[in-house]
């Protein structure tokens, strides 16, 4: 398996699901946060799945591609059964987290940007931790999807790290960075910020709100 680094360097990686593991745990420790290990394997797992295309995008024999999260949502509210609902929000949840924490700058400029993600993902895994519990799948995933929906957004900040550290990122757009703590409250975003010398203050983001 071949994993991109930087802009013309690749590098072997033996074990992807390895590789994704240790990159999350060094950020953890490094950013100084705590994860539920159930939710971290969660993630862990998610990224390995979805680096086969196969798996992220969707042929309806139509089109190929990402379905939009408010059809997937629809698809939740129109569906026949409990399992078809739960596969949708579950869905949801994981392209959300995805595409959030590996694709955020590719979202500047769109329709919606890196917040609506994070809202879509938070309320899925949250809605399907509250689906699911009493169940039989409930006793071992309900408390995991709880844990993802409510450290949504560090776990968006612990992948946009491990994406820039494998692209050995060093340059920072301060005016997208600025956005996204503006947009989100990112911790991340905020640090980035305070270190190239941008102090962001608390009353531009109620402002925002508003």
């Amino acid at each position: 398996m071949y994993h991109q680094r930087g802009h013309n360097r690749v590098v072997q990686v033996h074990d992807l699901k390895d590789y994704f593991r240790a990159s999350i745990e060094g950020v953890l420790s490094k950013q100084g946060v705590e994860v539920d290990a159930h939710a971290t394997h969660y993630v862990v797992n998610l990224l390995t799945l979805f680096s086969r295309s196969d798996e992220l995008y969707q042929d309806d024999g139509v089109t190929y591609g990402l379905r939009p999260l408010a059809l997937m949502l629809s698809d939740a509210a129109v569906a026949q059964n409990a399992a078809e609902r739960n596969n949708s929000l579950q869905r949801i949840g994981d392209v959300a987290m995805f595409i959030a924490g590996f694709f955020a700058d590719s979202l500047m400029g769109k329709p919606v940007d890196i917040d609506y993600y994070i809202h879509m993902g938070e309320n899925a895994y949250g809605s399907l931790s509250e689906e699911v519990r009493g169940t039989f799948r409930g006793d071992t995933f309900a408390d995991t999807y709880k844990e993802l929906a409510i450290n949504f957004q560090i776990l968006v900040d612990v992948l946009n790290e491990v994406r820039d550290e494998a692209r050995q990122e060093r340059d920072v757009d301060l005016l997208r960075t600025y956005e996204i703590w503006l947009k989100t409250g990112s911790k991340r975003a905020q640090g980035l910020l305070r270190q190239h010398g941008v102090v962001p203050i608390s009353d531009s983001r109620k402002m925002r709100r508003h």
